[in-house]
């Protein structure tokens, strides 16, 4: 039986002081992986049902007979969002953008509880580096910079108007969305997780670029407070022409 805590690992970034941790919950008796930048909680294994429908939600509009699929998960977190992608048997290939180094290591070196499984799919490979500026400029595949995709899943803010840093601001403006928008195939998706209730302002910002939206509310149950809580997965559609 694992400790009550461990502290597993924490470094110094640019964006904060990063850390892993574990815990025993005492209600399950399980163990619960948590992730803290600075004082802020970013993800927790505890609660995955929001980032695993930003994978299903994403893909599901894109049917078709024998369709393959590339695709693009930005943020990698403690890797949900990428392990159910992979669980669709259309994925070809996966890239997982990730800005922090020290997460893409905690999965190479087995340290959260999916990285082996992650690691070892050959249609997956973490790409260390900005999503954002990525979107704007060399695109998200450096080997192939001028490469489109099917989807583009992104969870690394907490909502469009809630960002972890003032540079992502941009991106969920209508500029940014359209540098977003010229990375898809015709007919591609861009799905978005998002902490908050849908929100009207942010939908007119997608209606602007894409030629479809829909805003999903995933609900799930809370341990912690009881009863449920709510995430909202935005989904987009690049014109089929």
């Amino acid at each position: 039986m694992s400790a009550r805590f461990e502290e597993i690992d924490w470094r110094p970034t640019p964006k904060g002081d990063i850390s892993l941790r574990r815990r025993r919950d005492p209600v399950t008796g399980q163990d619960v992986h948590e992730v803290k930048l600075g004082d802020e909680f970013l993800m927790s294994s505890l609660f995955t049902v929001g980032e695993e429908e930003l994978a299903r939600l994403g893909l599901s509009p894109l049917r078709g007979p024998g369709v393959e699929l590339d695709v693009v998960v930005g943020g990698l977190g403690l890797g949900y969002t990428a392990r159910t992608v992979l669980r669709d048997d259309r994925v070809r290939s996966l890239l997982v953008v990730e800005a922090l180094g020290e997460v893409i290591a905690w999965h190479e070196r087995g340290l959260v509880p999916l990285g082996e499984e992650l690691a070892a799919d050959p249609r997956c490979r973490f790409v260390h580096g900005d999503f954002f500026a990525m979107t704007e400029t060399e695109g998200f595949d450096p080997e192939r910079p001028d490469r489109r995709f099917d989807a583009v899943l992104l969870d690394v803010d907490h909502a469009p108007d809630q960002v972890l840093h003032p540079s992502h601001a941009p991106f969920y403006e209508p500029a940014g969305l359209r540098a977003l928008a010229a990375r898809l195939r015709p007919g591609g998706v861009f799905a978005l997780w998002s902490d908050d209730p849908p929100s009207e302002d942010f939908g007119a910002v997608l209606a602007e670029v894409f030629a479809e939206w829909a805003a999903h509310v995933v609900t799930f149950d809370n341990p912690l407070r009881g009863g449920t809580s709510s995430n909202t997965v935005y989904v987009a559609r690049t014109p089929a022409h």
